[in-house]
């Protein structure tokens, strides 16, 4: 079996696979499967986004769209990805030039998406929103791209409405979990020298 796999080889076992990865420069990572949360809250936003661009030259793309990072040689799959981009048409396993990346965050991927994987997909020229969407609670948190390159954070908690600039969207909570029943937050281990009174 492979331990390298260069990109080409990538996406023919991906197409081979039953199981979904993505790609770090050489190396391939099965992904864990999603949650109730998880999939409702993507699929409530998805179906909204859709619609809101329907007739314009945007795509929305849900789950298993690849985004492709040539900057650090990746593969990720987005829980949405958003491109407006003509070139995205010529290749049809994956966006090399996403406006928008959303990711509906879990206990095992919060951490990637919020760290290594912002900062890998923040080299994609394109790139205009980052969008993290809580499936513990009611929570949006928006990363805007200016032309500067700064990059603005905006923090939604359980508010009425939130703002996607980009697509110059304003989406409600409500619409958003609809249907959605959050998931557990795990509480935080306890220390031996901690007292359990």
């Amino acid at each position: 079996m492979l331990t390298h796999y260069s990109p080409d080889e990538y996406l023919v076992h991906e197409t081979e696979s039953l199981t979904k990865h993505e790609y770090f420069d050489g190396k391939i990572v099965a992904m864990a499967g999603a949650t109730d949360a998880h999939v409702t809250i993507a699929g409530n936003l998805f179906t909204e986004l859709r619609s809101h661009l329907r007739g314009s030259s945007c795509r929305v793309y849900i789950s298993d769209m690849k985004a492709r990072i040539d900057a650090h040689n990746r593969f990720f799959y987005s829980d949405l990805l958003i491109t407006c981009d003509p070139c995205d048409a010529e290749t049809s396993t994956y966006k090399r030039f996403p406006k928008l990346i959303i990711e509906v965050l879990s206990h095992s991927t919060e951490s990637f998406d919020r760290g290594q994987k912002f900062a890998d997909y923040q080299t994609l020229n394109s790139l205009e929103e980052y969008v993290l969407i809580d499936s513990k609670t009611r929570h949006v948190e928006v990363f805007c791209r200016y032309t500067d390159g700064l990059w603005i954070y905006q923090n939604y908690n359980d508010h009425e409405t939130f703002q996607l600039t980009s697509l110059n969207y304003t989406g409600t909570f409500a619409t958003l979990y609809e249907d959605v029943t959050l998931e557990s937050i795990k509480p935080a281990p306890i220390h031996e020298n901690e007292s359990s009174n």
